[in-house]
């Protein structure tokens, strides 16, 4: 996973960020986060320069979606679970957890580069919103998927470290206090 970041760091600092494809997974998110609330979408638009997604049914998280669901790497999963319904996966496992390393690397560096501009999902939301929102959804998404992806440890026992952890600091903090 790691050299899948890597890989993605020296093609986001070497090359132009391929903004189409960024902007194209942003609206798809919001499109498949409606559909996951019953909704529908009436109009998607994607161009290098921005995007738009009409929509029958919205809300924040719908609205907050994709800067903290990372539809590429899902994409990647999905990819993989199919591919191991018909062959032996093993052996390919290094070229997953490579993808999966890039895509979501494209997915936090290009997020973090939109973030830097004005953006109408965060104003619609509230900034204080926007941000426990993102900042918790990223944690949640990494969470249930380093568990998942590695194997090593259950996503429960992924959480309860996190939330013991948690609470460690907010202790510290309260004693600096």
């Amino acid at each position: 996973m790691l050299a899948g970041v890597a890989c993605w760091s020296v093609i986001y600092v070497m090359l132009p960020k391929p903004m189409w494809v960024y902007v194209f997974g942003h609206e798809l998110t919001h499109a498949v986060w409606t559909w996951m609330f019953g909704g529908k979408v009436k109009k998607f638009k994607a161009t290098a320069k921005g995007g738009h997604v009409v929509v029958s049914k919205t809300n924040s998280v719908i609205t907050l979606a994709p800067y903290f669901f990372p539809i590429y790497a899902v994409g990647v999963v999905a990819c993989f679970i199919i591919i191991k319904l018909f062959w032996d996966f093993r052996e390919y496992a290094v070229w997953f957890h490579l993808l999966i390393g890039a895509a979501y690397a494209f997915h936090v560096t290009l997020t973090w580069h939109v973030l830097k501009m004005r953006q109408n999902d965060i104003s619609q939301a509230g900034y204080l919103l926007s941000a426990v929102l993102i900042w918790l959804g990223n944690i949640l998404v990494l969470l249930v998927s380093i568990p998942l992806l590695t194997g090593q440890v259950g996503v429960l026992t992924a959480v309860s470290w996190c939330w013991i952890e948690t609470g460690k600091v907010l202790q510290q903090i309260a004693r600096w206090f």
